[in-house]
């Protein structure tokens, strides 16, 4: 809902936490190839002050488009408030994306002002289009042809102190989608928005004044400064996050005695499987992993390097709305996993305070207004929408893509649809049960991703599956791809034979997964750029459909 003129600006919550404990560790971040650096939330939270009123005497101010492109640290994070205390726009768009779709991204932004490092900027002038209405430039490192003051420049400007003008409801950044699913949006947030995440996070984390956060998502970091934490930035290729060195993030740990930590499924799983088979142990007491779906198995193997009482939440959302629901891997473990081995779907947990979750006929086209019409009973499976304080209103000029996502409510609010399909159970919980988009439809009815995937990855040597649809789409012919564990892939033609019936001998004890009957082997699953967890099936599909018609052609 829009219309707030409260004065808010989402960046005073650094000062706040500066005025708690100014000379409390802010961010640990790596410095070069072996070291790491440290500054105060009193220093943070002074230079970011120091950065706001630099950039607004520089023009930039309430409304610019400020693309920042700097690594994880205390330039970033100093930057990133500054920028938002000075009433501008904070652009973040994830660099892994590939080049098409950044460029795609920058383009449709229009960013009016680019803090970055100089490899960006060189690209901007070599790639003028998506950069064109940019008029400001600020250099995190050297300056090599293009204007605009460096970092140390900007620091040395003299600018007097300037009062925020922003309100709840004006917009204090834009966040593009991974595009996992399509091309990368731009999602709106807004101040009062961010203020709501913020709140709604501090109840479901309950963060301790000597917390020290482990952040494996740059994102999360900027979250925990404003709540007051200590953020830790492991050194890690933020694009690659399957890819961590766990040696690197249990020296850190350790190091800084880290307490909680936020990282995807892909992240816990490199630490599992380090952790596991050496007897190490991990300190932590709070283990946030999101960004997709996490397997009951991996739930077991992390609880079992965690202390006794160590908790891990599995909070789910979207870069729309986050945090919806959440639950613990103790309550999976205990009692959802099981419905789960059996095709139930993925336990998501209840909705948090403030969030209210429907389930709603599935359809693919706009839904212009809300009506109790739409609810789907306990039980049955449809699309997840729900409405809350921290659910964003828009896509950043993106109307059509806003009015397929967005449902009008009569009191003025609006619901998102979450693109994704569940199910509540009776007693409240939500089932996630895939993505509305990898559905698959057949003759004879659908079939949803997660649902079916959970059985045929019961089998032993299988590590991940992936149900995609081959055919035009009322009729699609059902194929699980799989991929093996490490050394498991079957080598030749009986071994896959044999492998092949065990799969689909395993299908058959369950009706959702009986039609299934054609399985192909993957060596490594195309996944998501930012978490490196969500698989994409968007790309095993057509991959599946030329595996399918090679061998029809070779019979």
């Amino acid at each position: 809902m829009t219309g707030s003129t409260r004065p808010l600006n989402v960046a005073d919550a650094l000062g706040r936490a500066a005025e708690r404990a100014p000379r409390r560790t802010a961010v640990v971040y790596p410095s070069g190839r072996s070291t790491y650096r440290s500054i105060t939330f009193g220093a943070l939270h002074a230079e970011a002050e120091r950065l706001g009123r630099a950039v607004h005497r520089l023009g930039i101010g309430r409304d610019s488009r400020v693309l920042l492109m700097v690594p994880p640290g205390a330039e970033m994070l100093a930057l990133a408030f500054g920028i938002l205390r000075a009433g501008a726009i904070l652009v973040l768009i994830d660099p892994g994306m590939g080049r098409r779709n950044l460029f795609h991204c920058i383009a449709e932004v229009g960013p009016d002002a680019l803090v970055a490092v100089p490899v960006v900027h060189a690209l901007s002038r070599v790639y003028r289009g998506p950069f064109a209405r940019v008029r400001h430039r600020v250099t995190v490192g050297h300056r090599w042809f293009w204007g605009g003051p460096t970092l140390p420049e900007l620091r040395a400007i003299d600018a007097a102190r300037t009062e925020s003008s922003t309100t709840a409801d004006d917009v204090a950044a834009i966040a593009y989608t991974s595009g996992s699913t399509g091309i990368p949006k731009g999602v709106v947030y807004r101040h009062g928005m961010l203020e709501a995440q913020l709140a709604s996070l501090e109840g479901l984390i309950e963060p301790a004044a000597n917390d020290v956060a482990l952040s494996a998502f740059p994102p999360f970091g900027l979250l925990a400064l404003a709540m007051g934490t200590t953020s830790v930035f492991p050194r890690m290729d933020i694009t690659r996050p399957a890819r961590v060195d766990p040696r690197e993030i249990l020296s850190v740990v350790d190091r800084d005695r880290v307490t909680c930590a936020f990282g995807s499924p892909a992240v816990w799983h490199r630490l599992a499987e380090h952790c596991v088979p050496r007897g190490v142990r991990l300190p932590i007491r709070r283990v946030l992993m999101a960004g997709a779906t996490a397997p009951a198995a991996l739930l077991e193997r992390l609880s079992s390097v965690l202390p006794d009482d160590a908790v891990i939440q599995t909070p789910y959302g979207a870069t729309e709305a986050m945090p919806v629901t959440s639950i613990t891997a103790r309550e999976i473990l205990a009692e959802t996993a099981e419905r789960t081995r059996q095709g139930g779907g993925i336990c998501v947990g209840r909705p948090l305070p403030g969030i209210t979750l429907r389930i709603i006929t599935i359809t693919d086209d706009a839904i212009p207004a809300w009506t109790d019409g739409l609810v789907l009973p306990p039980g049955e499976i449809g699309e997840i929408a729900v409405r809350g304080a921290i659910v964003t209103t828009e896509y950043d000029r993106r109307p059509a893509e806003t009015a397929r996502a967005k449902i009008a409510d009569a009191d003025g609010g609006l619901w998102h649809r979450m693109g994704d399909v569940g199910y509540i159970d009776d007693i409240g919980r939500v089932w996630f049960c895939g993505r509305k988009s990898h559905r698959v439809t057949t003759a004879e009815g659908t079939l949803f991703t997660d649902c079916c995937e959970a059985i045929f990855n019961e089998h032993p040597d299988v590590f991940r599956s992936a149900l995609v649809g081959v055919g035009p789409r009322e009729r699609q012919r059902p194929v699980i791809v799989i991929e093996p564990r490490p050394v498991r892939m079957p080598r030749d033609r009986a071994a896959q034979s044999r492998m092949i019936a065990e799969l689909l001998a395993l299908g058959g004890r369950h009706d959702i997964t009986q039609s299934i009957t054609d399985v192909l082997f993957h060596p490594s699953f195309p996944v998501d750029v930012r978490h490196n967890a969500k698989i994409a099936r968007e790309k095993l599909a057509p991959w599946a459909a030329r595996r399918l018609g090679a061998a029809r052609r070779a019979s």
